[in-house]
C-alpha cells in the first residue's frame, strides 16, 4: 500500500456500500486502512440496508437507511464504549458491516431424504416434499452477532443448509401433529404452510430473521401407496 493510499486510508470521509447488481450477499464489512474513521465522516445507508458499528468485537450502534454525519449526539453506544465525554478524537477505530435487509426471495427448500409419517391406513410411510420461501433480515444486531460474526462478506448460501434444517424439522413436526392423512395432504398444502411458518418464525427470530413467505410445492408419496 503506497503512502497515498494510506493518507487516504486513515481519513475517510464517506462510508458507504453499493451493492452489485447480482449478488447473494448479507453482510459486508466496509474495508478501510487500519479500520480508522475520521471525525465527521458521512455514512449513507441505502434502502434495503442497516449498518452496524462494532468495537473491539463488540456491537454498538445500528443504523436505518438514512445520511447521517458521525459524531457523538448520533452514536451513543460507541461513545459510551469509548468514554467519550467530551467528543472524541479524529480518526477513531471502528469496525463497519452493512447489512441487507431487503428480502430474499424465491429460496429452496426440501427433504434429503424421506421422512416417516405415521398414517392409520398405510401404517408408517416415507415420504418427501419440497417447496419455497422468502426472508430477510429483521434484526441487523442479532444477526451480526449470531450468525455474521466476523465473516468480511456472509453470502446467503452460507447460511442455506441451517435454514433448510430448521425448515424440514419443524415441517415434520407440523405434519405428525397435524394427523392428515396422506392421501390428503396433497389438498392441505395451504393449511401446512401456514402451520410451519408460524413455527419457523422463532426458530430465525433467534438468528435475526423472519421469514415472510413460505410454501409447500410437492409431498411426493411412495409408489405402492
Amino acid at each position: 500500500m503506497g503512502l497515498l493510499d494510506k493518507l487516504r486510508g486513515e481519513f475517510i470521509d464517506i462510508i458507504e456500500w453499493t451493492e452489485p447488481a447480482q449478488n447473494d450477499i448479507l453482510a459486508y464489512r466496509f474495508p478501510r486502512y487500519n479500520n480508522e474513521i475520521k471525525m465527521g465522516a458521512k455514512l449513507t445507508v441505502r434502502e434495503g440496508q442497516a449498518a452496524c458499528f462494532v468495537n473491539e468485537g463488540q456491537l454498538a450502534d445500528v443504523y436505518k437507511p438514512g445520511m447521517y454525519t458521525l459524531h457523538t449526539e448520533n452514536m451513543p453506544i460507541l461513545s459510551t464504549l469509548k468514554g467519550w465525554k467530551y467528543g472524541f478524537s479524529s480518526p477513531f477505530k471502528a469496525e463497519v458491516y452493512f447489512i441487507a435487509t431487503r428480502q430474499w426471495t424465491d429460496q429452496k427448500w426440501g427433504t434429503q431424504n424421506p421422512i416417516m409419517l405415521r398414517d392409520p391406513e398405510f401404517g408408517p410411510v416415507r415420504v418427501r416434499a419440497f417447496g419455497t420461501y422468502a426472508m430477510h433480515v429483521s434484526d441487523p444486531g442479532v444477526f451480526l452477532k449470531q450468525i455474521v460474526a466476523t465473516d468480511p462478506s456472509f453470502e446467503s448460501w452460507e447460511i442455506a443448509n441451517q435454514l433448510r434444517n430448521v425448515i424440514v424439522s419443524r415441517f415434520v413436526d407440523a405434519v405428525g401433529q397435524a394427523k392428515i392423512a396422506v392421501l390428503d395432504l396433497a389438498g392441505n398444502y395451504d393449511t401446512l404452510s401456514k402451520v410451519v411458518q408460524d413455527r419457523i418464525r422463532g426458530d430465525l427470530a433467534s438468528m435475526g430473521l423472519a421469514l415472510t413467505q413460505f410454501y409447500v410445492e410437492n409431498i411426493s408419496l411412495p409408489p405402492e401407496v
